[in-house]
């Protein structure tokens, strides 16, 4: 099960500098001759052709979504000790349950997320966006991450959860450890110290809940506590604590990253920057370009509930997948000449990114109308805005949530 059709063992290091800085390129082999493969170092079958994980993604019968949100490393017994002090208790959010549990609570708590009802916060967006831009365009210079992107789809995010504004500023810095508990290769030590902050942000997110029975508003989360109160059995208090953390980190994270990989890639284009300043009717298809050709998601995960066969292998029952879903973005047989950035591209918006069929990512409209609201205002105000020549784009050792660091840029 191991062997690759030439008998060679195929490689895959997720956490690896090639797949870091190229994540496509990494498994342009396995595209090429063996899109299905397992992988006894991570005990997982990697999946990389665009057909294969559209099918896993889609068959919720042959698939389930149970370990979507399990740490891809295991913890150690001290991790999970520095849990329990927090009376830590995953469970099953949207994300990671299955039919038809998983349609009967999306029915009920999707609809703050829909398109037409993120369309009324653009103005608070836009807002929002501007006061930061103000902060830093008479300086010549900045870090597009540390000065914009890292704080402002935190904010956004916990605006639309329905978080008070008095609360926003201490929630957003637990965040970005969850994607390193979920996705990253700590040692055993760090691990200790990411528990830490997970249980932190645990019990934040219970204060929170708490918070918002008392003072209702409006958003995601006071639209699942009314539904809470309706059907207690549907969303009870673990699952609406989950969805408060688990649900934060999703808004926060990936829209960073998914912005970040944008700014890096359209500025590193001759003509593409200006281009958008002097059209900016471009802007929506260039952030699906952007979307598909450096995905701030790189993979997810799965679970064959029988024996299937997928990409012509047979995966057992039990068998555990890793959707690579920046290499299904960069499969020729559906992006013709996949490594060309073109923010013209026709089907630029059927990438994977936001996931296919049921479990389609909710916050994709919130995550498109924030990264179209930072491009018009970015590339209005500094339409002369580059990169600083040489820097070095680095990433947290982390399998899936992926972005730059920093992206230093220059007017």
């Amino acid at each position: 099960m191991t062997q690759t059709q030439s008998g060679c063992p195929m490689s895959f290091d997720p956490f690896g500098e090639e797949y870091q800085q190229d994540p496509a390129g990494a498994l342009a082999a396995a595209r090429a001759h063996e899109p299905v493969f397992y992988s006894s170092e991570l005990d997982y079958w990697v999946v990389s052709r665009y057909a294969d994980i559209k099918e896993a993604f889609r068959d919720t019968r042959a698939y389930s979504a149970a370990i979507a949100l399990d740490p891809l490393t295991p913890l150690a017994p001290e991790a999970r000790e520095r849990l329990a002090s927090y009376d830590f208790a995953p469970g099953p959010v949207l994300v990671n349950e299955d039919p038809p549990l998983h349609l009967r609570r999306r029915k009920e708590l999707a609809p703050p997320l829909a398109a037409d009802e993120v369309a009324k916060l653009e103005g608070r967006i836009r807002d929002l966006v501007t006061r930061y831009i103000d902060a830093f365009a008479s300086r010549g210079h900045a870090d597009m991450v540390d000065d914009l992107l890292w704080e402002v789809p935190a904010i956004v995010g916990l605006l639309v959860a329905g978080v008070p504004d008095e609360d926003v500023e201490r929630a957003r810095h637990y965040t970005i450890k969850m994607g390193l508990f979920t996705w990253g290769k700590p040692s055993a030590e760090h691990q200790v110290e990411i528990a830490d902050q997970v249980g932190r942000w645990w019990r934040l997110s219970g204060e929170l809940v708490d918070r918002l029975k008392r003072e209702p508003g409006r958003g995601w989360v006071p639209r699942a506590i009314e539904v809470h109160r309706q059907d207690p059995e549907l969303v009870n208090d673990n699952h609406l604590q989950n969805m408060m953390m688990s649900g934060l980190v999703a808004a926060h994270e990936t829209t960073t990253n998914a912005t970040a990989n944008a700014l890096r890639h359209l500025l590193a284009e001759p003509g593409v920057w200006q281009a958008l300043g002097e059209d900016p009717s471009l802007i929506p298809n260039a952030v699906e370009e952007c979307l598909r050709y450096s995905s701030s998601v790189l993979c997810w995960r799965r679970t064959a509930v029988r024996e299937v066969v997928l990409g012509g292998v047979t995966i057992p029952a039990g068998g555990r997948l890793l959707l690579v879903i920046g290499s299904g973005n960069h499969d020729e047989r559906v992006f013709p000449d996949p490594g060309r950035f073109d923010i013209h591209r026709p089907n630029a918006k059927r990438h994977l990114t936001f996931g296919v069929g049921s479990h389609n990512c909710m916050g994709a409209p919130l995550a498109r109308l924030e990264m179209r609201i930072i491009l018009e205002e970015l590339t209005r105000r500094l339409p002369g805005m580059r990169l600083v020549p040489g820097q070095e784009f680095t990433y947290l050792p982390n399998a899936s949530f992926h972005g730059p660091r920093h992206v230093l840029t220059e007017w």
